[in-house]
């Protein structure tokens, strides 16, 4: 696989009836990636007008055998449905997007909404600004109206009023650590683990968005945030550091770096 060979698959998706366009995210667009990383291509399509049956048959055809597609709403309520290919080896993911819920989501961040839903494979939860950060930070591949490439420009610049929104957010990583200061004391691990966790990932979204930067997903969360300028120091040691103990001294900890992040994001 090389980039002449995914844009090449990118025009056999555009040519499936309800594909609009096609995208590169992931480690490959961040310039993070190794040899042997998935190429995450992000389908996105209109519901109404999306060919199941065309896009399974393209789905076998690249990867040389039969291979299970999901359609919308068969990986879950955020991550819509898609495909896991091997060409020449190399993974390629397929991820369907459906174009019309992702200018909505859009919308809603411009107007400082968002939301938090329930997702397999995302256990911190999906934030719905991710649909807008996607699309802000892949590379369009194909265009087939041209609808995805305008909405790129269009969410290019970081909203303000998202902004607000998700620095005052940490009000709940101090709500998190608060509830987990309870467990602890009745030794409910499981609890404070979770408590802290969440703590932890709210944190990763209040200082991407304080420095206007799009968060797409909890995985590699935590080093980019601790990369950034407001990030308290050695954030990410002293989170693992509390997420390893788990006891009294892990919550109070996990409190101080609340109160940093509030205070630098204020």
């Amino acid at each position: 696989m090389n980039d002449d060979a995914i844009r090449a698959m990118a025009k056999q998706l555009i040519s499936i009836p309800g594909v609009d366009a096609v995208t590169l995210g992931g480690s490959r667009v961040r310039g993070t990636h190794r040899a042997d990383s998935d190429w995450d291509l992000g389908v996105y399509y209109r519901r109404s007008e999306l060919d199941l049956g065309a896009l399974s048959s393209l789905a076998a055809e690249v990867n040389g055998s039969p291979v299970e597609l999901a359609g919308p709403g068969e990986w879950g309520p955020w991550v819509d449905g898609g495909a896991w290919l091997s060409v020449d080896g190399v993974a390629v993911d397929w991820i369907l997007r459906d174009l019309d819920r992702v200018r909505r989501i859009r919308a809603d961040c411009r107007a400082g909404r968002y939301e938090v839903g329930v997702q397999p494979g995302h256990p911190l939860g999906f934030w719905s600004p991710a649909y807008a950060g996607e699309v802000a930070l892949g590379r369009v591949l194909a265009d087939r109206t041209g609808e995805l490439t305008s909405l790129q420009a269009q969410t290019l610049v970081y909203p303000e009023p998202l902004r607000t929104a998700l620095v005052e957010a940490a009000w709940e990583a101090d709500f998190s650590v608060a509830a987990a200061r309870k467990s602890v004391r009745s030794g409910d691990g499981l609890h404070v683990s979770l408590c802290l966790s969440r703590a932890f990932g709210i944190l990763a979204q209040t200082l991407h968005a304080h420095e206007r930067v799009w968060c797409i997903n909890e995985k590699g969360a935590l080093a980019a945030a601790a990369a950034l300028r407001s990030a308290p120091r050695n954030l990410t040691d002293r989170t693992h550091a509390a997420l390893t103990s788990l006891d009294a001294p892990a919550v109070e900890a996990a409190a101080e770096l609340v109160r940093e992040v509030r205070s630098a994001t204020a």
